[in-house]
């Protein structure tokens, strides 16, 4: 890959975005490389870790690239698609977010389950200074992250969130220094990994389910887990040791 360092492990991927020359600018190349890692991972699912090389997270799309882009490049939705498909993976997505994630790559960090950063971290959407809008999802991902009107402040005004005011939001859920960062995406895999996968599975998406989808989508995830071995085996241990 061009764009992507990708790591893969028995129960997780690592994808580094990689192209530090331009700070991680997400192009067309690395949207294509994103596509093919999220054809391995809804084929054999594993915990996804996104991070940036160089210090940098994604400092937006790549600007050249989009300049040249018209109104047929909008509605094909070529950084949506793939950050739709990147929420929608079947395990947890951990975005690991050191110094800048502006723009298009805030929009990849929005589409993370988790998002853990650096006090150097720096989110925000400055969109319509270029003279676009911020459209593949903060229009709507970052309401619900951080409600109504801190979203509005980043979308419609430029504001731009240091760490501390990223985790005082909790758009991110954890700080750690740079040189530990990776580390820390790794612990918080453990805890998912510690996990039934399939109940894992289960629960993410129907918490990404419709309201209107709710109770029946609860209770039918729900049966095909009370007839899972892995149920009976977890729950049996659980027995065991209280009986200790």
């Amino acid at each position: 890959m061009a764009a992507l360092s990708v790591e893969r492990r028995d129960d997780r991927y690592v994808v580094l975005l990689n192209r530090p020359e331009v700070r991680n600018a997400i192009d067309r190349q690395m949207i294509e490389e994103l596509h093919g890692v999220c054809a391995e991972l809804e084929t054999s699912p594993r915990i996804l870790i996104i991070a940036g090389a160089g210090g940098v997270f994604a400092s937006g799309a790549d600007i050249g690239q989009l300049r040249e882009r018209r109104a047929a490049d909008a509605l094909a939705g070529i950084n949506t698609r793939a950050f739709e498909r990147i929420a929608a993976l079947p395990m947890p997505v951990i975005a690991a977010i050191d110094g800048y994630a502006l723009g298009g790559g805030a929009e990849l960090a929005y589409a993370a389950d988790f998002r853990i950063g650096t006090p150097a971290l720096k989110m925000g959407n400055p969109e319509t200074g270029l003279g676009i809008i911020a459209a593949a999802g903060a229009t709507w991902r970052l309401r619900e992250l951080v409600g109504e009107p801190l979203a509005k402040e980043i979308l419609l005004a430029g504001r731009v969130l240091d760490a501390d005011e990223a985790r005082a939001a909790h758009l991110v859920t954890e700080i750690h220094p740079a040189d530990e960062l990776l580390a820390a995406a790794h612990a918080l895999a453990d805890r998912i990994a510690r996990q039934d996968p399939l109940a894992t599975r289960h629960t993410k998406a129907v918490f990404h389910a419709a309201r209107e989808e709710h109770p029946a989508v609860d209770l039918a995830a729900q049966a095909e887990l009370f007839e899972s071995p892995e149920k009976f085996r977890r729950m049996t241990e659980f027995l065991e040791r209280k009986k200790r």
